[in-house]
């Protein structure tokens, strides 16, 4: 392929294919604790890191990693011994991020502070080996915590009041997880911008939670969809010439839709065919049984009849007889008879 013949598009794949697997598999822990915004406000907090490494000359990714994780530390530590509640914390990391990375940008001499917009909405081609190799580091941590913690981390995010009970350290737990999320943060903003990467984290495990029935298929499901979306968002813009991370995030929010009004479609047909079912339970003016005048089928280990092509199956209960519908049929010869 064209797009494997430039150093440039190699790293920038390279880039992709660990954000989608590591943004997703920590999105969806907050998915399940409705802390959906939490990656937008660390992503405010490693602006400030940003415009520390900027004013200070050394790599944006380290402050931007050291100022994330202090300020998951400091919300987690806020919403477990203070009396402030976790969205007014949330909203102060969220408000306090924005101002210090503006007041320390604009301190900075002009020409230093022209790629900030490389980490607001990303820039993925300009991804140093450098780069791969700190982001293959924090892959493989977020992933191997994740592997190590994933059943704790998971009952903390359902039921923290059971969680306590049970005697695991919550606060600890919480603590790891808001680490886990300015690390995937500090990871995804060369690849979608400090400003999207809540929507990679969240939007592909919002679609796996409409496809999937348990808490593990949907951690796989979410970071097969996040992986996708991200190796073919990158390769999209490469040939239309738009923002990776926007081109990113809009194939998820497609997934999203559709998955969406897949489930609608199932869940309606399912509801009209509960219907029908229930109209045929009622068009029975009588019982069927001998003499009934519907033919009897034999239908495994109990009698049909059959009703105007349709078999019915006569169930008492409590309430009553009342009939399910087991498809239409053309009885043959052997099976019918009549009592």
């Amino acid at each position: 392929m064209e797009v494997l013949e430039y150093g440039f598009m190699q790293r920038a794949l390279l880039a992709s294919l660990m954000v989608g697997l590591v943004a997703p598999a920590v999105g969806v822990f907050l998915v399940q604790r409705r802390l959906s915004l939490l990656g937008d406000g660390l992503g405010h907090v490693a602006l400030t890191g940003v415009a520390v490494g900027v004013l200070t000359s050394t790599a944006p990714v380290g402050t931007a990693l050291v100022a994330a994780v202090l300020g998951a530390v400091l919300i987690e530590l806020v919403r477990a011994r203070g009396r402030t509640s976790g969205d007014v914390a949330l909203a102060v990391l969220f408000y306090g991020g924005i101002a210090g990375g503006v007041v320390l940008l604009s301190l900075a001499p002009q020409g230093q502070a022209t790629n900030l917009e490389a980490y607001l909405f990303g820039a993925i081609t300009t991804t140093t080996t450098a780069d791969v190799a700190v982001f293959g580091v924090i892959t493989v941590v977020v992933l191997g915590v994740v592997w190590l913690l994933g059943q704790r981390l998971y009952a903390v995010s359902d039921d923290e009041e059971y969680a306590r009970a049970v005697g695991l350290p919550v606060l600890a737990l919480n603590v790891v997880l808001a680490a886990l999320v300015a690390a995937t943060v500090v990871l995804s903003m060369r690849v979608v911008g400090l400003l999207l990467i809540s929507a990679l984290m969240i939007v592909p495990s919002a679609v796996a939670q409409q496809l999937a029935r348990s808490f593990r298929q949907t951690l796989y499901l979410a970071c097969g969809i996040g992986l996708v979306t991200s190796v073919a968002g990158t390769t999209a813009s490469y040939y239309t010439g738009t923002p990776s991370g926007g081109t990113i995030v809009l194939l998820a929010i497609a997934l999203f839709l559709l998955a969406t009004a897949s489930v609608a479609v199932r869940e309606a047909t399912a509801r009209r065919r509960h219907r029908r079912r229930a109209e045929v339970h009622a068009a029975h003016p009588h019982e069927h049984g001998a003499g009934c005048g519907h033919p009897a089928v034999l239908h495994g280990d109990h009698v049909d009849y059959d009703h105007d092509g349709h078999l019915h199956a006569p169930h008492r209960t409590g309430a009553g007889v009342h009939y399910d519908e087991h498809g239409e049929h053309a009885p043959s010869a052997e099976q019918v008879g009549r009592p």
